[in-house]
This record gives structure tokens, sequence and C-alpha cells, in this order.
């Protein structure tokens, strides 16, 4: 748990300082209220480019076009001009220096929303880069405070990598089987005598009875959540005194279940007023499961109950330590005495051996307790006690577990990238604008009519319009030596459709 509460705030503290830095210019290491100096040239105005320019990219209407050109219908060139200005956005295309196209800003925005906040984005939103962190080498140029920015990022980008692979080596680590820890389970045992009133108006207080209590808790349990003491078991079986209660009252029994709600202890009251002797069978709830071996193949092996995988390693080990593997065939063993009196063959697979385990596997003992209930008012107040080896989970594997699961802080390190993102897009914006104003102050009329050139490429791409029409509408542009030429083309091109129609007609007749 420790260990996931550094890491998350160690990413939620470099977010911070990253967030910090772009918005307010902090340096790592200043004082709260310090603001770095700003260096260097104003990175823009406010506000859109160009001084508030449309979102759509001015072009010429529709009427001033030549009717005579080839047009789609209304609806069709609505869809067209749609599907275009959508090419034309996802298209790079080279502008002049400074330039960022009318187009491209609306485009940013739209990918600084989120899907879950906008329902207009869908699948196709843009997707959070690490690469979209980075400012360019132009800004790093002009802000030279911006490198501890980029040192934060390298920071920021070895401890992902750290806690990642931290995290590979939890999963690795969980999918091997940890080694169980002893403990020892403390049972107390109690009970309290209630002796007959005559005064008493209800049938129970009338009667004279006895209360049997069975605790128990871990000693030195460091685990933050405690478990129940019913966990520990898988049956707990009193057995009173068959003289006194009968051969059909005389056993209490509990019994694990799919659906067993845990409890910290067991209650048993029953009417008596004399001492009774009674007898607790405890069952405890291995796991892995654990089976007592058959009494020859424990003397052999030197294990009295143990899991089935620690048992079948002891066999192997008891076959290398005597040489009872075959030297021709490594499949077979060849047994000895003891061998041959526990699995009663004298040479047998290692493969069967987990087969023939099962009838020399029995369930382990359970743990006997003999108590005395007494009703004497001077044994009240005694308690047994008993301490029962346990065997729990390394509280490790827990707060590993919790480690991989955990949540915490995911959604205000995701709120902070968010706002990383949103700022670098807005630095990036914004240097586009000062590259604009530079380019427009230092060559007003250059910069206007590459900028006309560039918005007049754009609207062909939008309208699908082929030539320049500009020159086209003169008389001068038809006088030109390919004409004579196209001229000539267009006439054969004619010629041989008119002809394939009439070749087409006479073969019908014919027919």
């Amino acid at each position: 748990m420790a260990t996931e509460e550094t890491a998350g705030g160690a990413r939620k503290a470099t977010k911070s300082k990253l967030f910090e830095f772009l918005v307010h210019g902090v340096r790592p290491g200043m004082p709260s209220g310090a603001r770095m100096p700003h260096q260097g040239a104003p990175m823009g105005p406010p506000g859109p480019p160009y001084g508030g320019s449309p979102a759509v990219r001015p072009g010429l209407p529709s009427t001033v076009m030549e009717p005579s050109r080839k047009r789609p219908a209304p609806s069709q060139q609505v869809q067209q001009q749609q599907q275009q200005q959508q090419g034309v956005q996802s298209r790079a295309r080279k502008k002049p220096v400074g330039f960022p196209g009318a187009n491209e800003m609306p485009a940013r925005q739209m990918d600084m929303r989120e899907p879950q906040s906008d329902p207009t984005l869908g699948s196709n939103a843009k997707r959070r880069k690490m690469a979209d962190k980075i400012l360019p080498q132009r800004i790093r140029e002009l802000v030279p405070e911006s490198q501890a920015y980029m040192d934060l990022l390298a920071f920021e980008r070895k401890l992902d990598q750290t806690i990642m692979r931290k995290r590979v080596d939890i999963q690795e680590a969980l999918k091997r089987p940890m080694k169980q820890q002893k403990r020892k389970l403390r049972l107390y045992i109690s009970n309290t005598f209630n002796p007959a009133r005559p005064d008493a108006d209800d049938s129970d207080g009338s009667i004279a009875s006895w209360e049997l209590r069975v605790e128990g808790k871990l000693i030195d349990d460091p685990g933050k959540q405690k478990k129940k003491f019913s966990s520990f078991f898988k049956s707990l079986v009193i057995e009173l005194d068959k003289d006194l209660y009968g051969p059909d009252n005389h056993l209490v029994e509990w019994h694990r279940t799919p659906t067993t709600q845990e409890t910290d202890g067991f209650q048993v009251k029953r009417p008596g007023d004399v001492s009774v002797r009674c007898t607790l069978l405890l069952m405890l709830d291995y796991q892995p499961p654990q089976f007592k071996l058959d009494p020859r193949l424990a003397r052999l092996l030197g294990i009295h109950t143990q899991t089935r995988s620690c048992i079948i390693q002891a066999l192997w080990q008891y076959v290398k330590t005597n040489k009872l593997q075959d030297s021709h065939d490594k499949e077979y063993i060849n047994c000895d005495k003891y061998f041959q009196q526990i699995f009663d063959c004298p040479r047998l697979k290692f493969s069967e051996i987990p087969q023939r385990l099962t009838n020399l596997l029995l369930p382990p003992d359970p743990i006997v307790i003999n108590h005395v209930i007494s009703v004497d008012p001077n044994d009240q107040k005694k308690t047994a006690c008993y301490d029962i080896d346990v065997e729990v989970e390394d509280p490790l594997k827990g707060q590993m577990s919790s480690f991989l699961l955990s949540t915490a802080n995911q959604q205000e390190i995701a709120s902070l990238d968010n706002k990383i993102h949103e700022t670098i897009e807005s630095i990036n914006q914004l240097k586009i604008q000062r590259d604009f104003m530079l380019s427009f102050s230092r060559d007003p009329k250059g910069y206007i009519q590459d900028w006309l050139k560039s918005q007049s490429r754009d609207l062909k791409l939008m309208t699908d319009v082929v030539g320049n029409p500009e020159e086209e509408r003169r008389a001068a542009f038809y006088h030109e030596p390919w004409s004579q030429e196209a001229v000539s083309r267009y006439f054969y091109c004619k010629i041989q459709q008119r002809r394939q129609e009439l070749e087409q007609a006479l073969a019908v007749r014919n027919t």
C-alpha cells in the first residue's frame, strides 16, 4: 500500500509541476510566488490569427464562376464541397512561411475536446500521445527557460517506465505460488452459567442453562483487515455428554459452505445445572489443501501431513537419493522393498505415482480439545487458551494485488495530462500567430501575394476546379500553340466515338 501511494503521489506531483511550469512559468525549486523573467520576442497577440478571421476560408462566390463551366447538381455540389473540405484539412500542403491556414485552427480546437465530454467525436477522436507534449525546437530556442519543462518531461517518462516495469514484476510474482507464513491462532474457550429464577416470567429464565463460547484471533497480525475466526476452519464439531443430552442432541456441528458468513466466534447454549464434559473437533481449512499420508508412506518420507505437490517432490527426492530410477528407461522406477510394500508392484512409471497416491492420501486429523463446562460460580471468570499453528497468506501479496487494481489519483493525473496537452497546443497556436505577424511585418506586399496564391490553390482543391479561370476568360489564352493540337484531338475523339456508335448499330441490324 505504501508503494502504491508513493508511485501515485510521484506521478501526480510530476504532472502538477509540468502544468505549473507551462501555465505560470515556475521552474522546479523556485518559490511558489516567483515567476521566470520573460526573454525573447513576444509570442503574439491574443485572439485568433489575422485579427479574427472567419472559420471558413474566404473564396469567390458561385455567381462569379463562368456559367459555361460544367458543374454537378446543386445538392451533389454541396456534398462534394463538404468531402473536399475534410480532405483538405487532412492533406499536408505547403504554405508560405508563418501562414497557419484558416481551416487548421478549428481542427485543433476540435482535437482538444474529450470523447467523454463531447459525444460528437466518437471513436475518431485524437488520441493523446507523448510526442504531443514535446515543445518544438523553435519554441525552445525562443524561450530558453523551456528547457526546465523538457527536463521534467524526461523525468516523467523515466518515472512512468519505472512504474510500468515494477507493475510487470509484480504481475509475474503473483503468478508464482508464494510461500505461506506460519502464525499463531490463539483460541479462547469460556462459559457462563445462568441459574434458574423462580420469579422469572419467561420460560428461559425459569430453567437453569449454560452458554459456551469459542473465540480466537491471530497473535501479532500485521494486516489492516483482520481475518474472521471462522475463516481458519473448514468445520467445527462440539460433542457433549451423550448420557445427559441423548444420542440425538449431543452434537453441535458447523460446516463451511460457499455461502457461509464469516464470524468472530461460536456460541452454544443448552439447559443444565451440572458440569458437562465436551470435546471440540476443529478441522483447519488448509489452502492449498493438505492430506495425511498413509502410515507406511509417512514413516518412509518423514512427512505426516502436507500438500500433494510437496508429497510428490519428497517421493522424487527419495527416488534420486536411493537411485531407483531405471538406468535404461528413465521413465520407470525400480521399486525397493519399501516401495513394493506401499505400491504393491516391482516396477512402475513415475507418471503413475499421482494416481496411485490417491488411495494413500487421507483427510488430515482434526484438532481435538477436551473441555469441561463448569457451573461453579467460582469458575465463571476462567478462560482456557490454546495456541494453534496456522498458515496464512503473505500480507505482501494483498498489497501487490491492491497496487495493480488501484485507480487512486488516476483521474487527477489524466486531468493534468489533458491540461498539459491543451497548453502545448495553445503555445503552438501562439507560435504560428507570431510567425504570421513577423512575416507580415517584414514584407507586407509579398506576404499578401503569397497568401492569396495559397488561398487560390486551396479554393481549387475545394471546388474541384482544373486550370486557371482568370486566364481562360481572355482571348489570348486560346491563341497559344497548343490550341491547334487540342482542337484536332477533340475532333478525333468525337469521330472515334461516333464511329463506334455506328458500328454497334450496324451489328445490331445484321443480327
